[in-house]
């Protein structure tokens, strides 16, 4: 009904919905994420059933946004059609992109209008700057635990490749550090509770079998 929609609007600008879905989509992955983290039933984050699909839609994907992205480079800055702001409203508000929506929005930050980027190039710069920005993460944790960056990305492609998490190839990662078996267990704790977050986002919602017992 043409109508009812435009008194919805009205009550509820889509920018405004925008802003909601948003706010409840942060809200509801880190209650989620601690659902993932606390074994107790009893607890009542455990009871809660967030309805990500309420806020979902089959027509945004990752080709869509791919699009809006080229869309939004190609015009004018003074002849907008797509907003920054919008862009990222978009991002926010849908439930699809949770896990990777901070590396797009970042990502849309560093594109500027009028540049002409068609939807290829947008890909590919997408792919680098993510591959650039796993890379600088990866030196961190590397550095903070004492470990070859080559090793240890060589640790994180072979979970991947094979999507299984081999504590074997764990302990082989830390023995050059030459850890009494007590020192190295907890090592292997502080390594991993730094590791998993970037594992999980680069299996890009595929699951890792054997990585559940670091989300505890």
């Amino acid at each position: 009904d043409p109508e009812l929609r435009e008194t919805i609007d009205k009550l509820l600008p889509e920018d405004d919905l925008r802003a909601f879905r948003g706010v409840y989509l942060d809200v509801a992955k880190d209650l989620k994420s601690k659902q993932e983290k606390t074994p107790d039933p009893d607890d009542p984050v455990q009871q809660l059933d967030f309805e990500f699909v309420l806020f979902d839609s089959a027509l945004i994907d990752y080709d869509y946004i791919m699009k809006l992205i080229a869309r939004f480079t190609g015009q004018p800055p003074r002849k907008q059609k797509i907003s920054r702001e919008q862009l990222i409203g978009l991002l926010a508000g849908n439930a699809k992109f949770l896990d990777e929506r901070e590396d797009m929005v970042e990502y849309i930050n560093t594109l500027t209008e009028g540049k002409g980027l068609d939807e290829q190039a947008i890909r590919e710069g997408y792919e680098r700057f993510k591959a650039e920005k796993n890379a600088r993460e990866l030196a961190v944790i590397a550095e903070k635990h004492g470990l070859s960056p080559d090793a240890l990305q060589g640790f994180i492609d072979s979970i991947l490749s094979r999507r299984v998490f081999d504590p074997d190839a764990l302990t082989e990662l830390l023995r050059p550090l030459g850890l009494g078996w007590k020192v190295r267990a907890q090592k292997e704790l502080e390594l991993m509770d730094d590791l998993t977050p970037l594992l999980r986002k680069q299996a890009e919602g595929q699951e890792i079998s054997g990585l559940e017992v670091y989300a505890q």
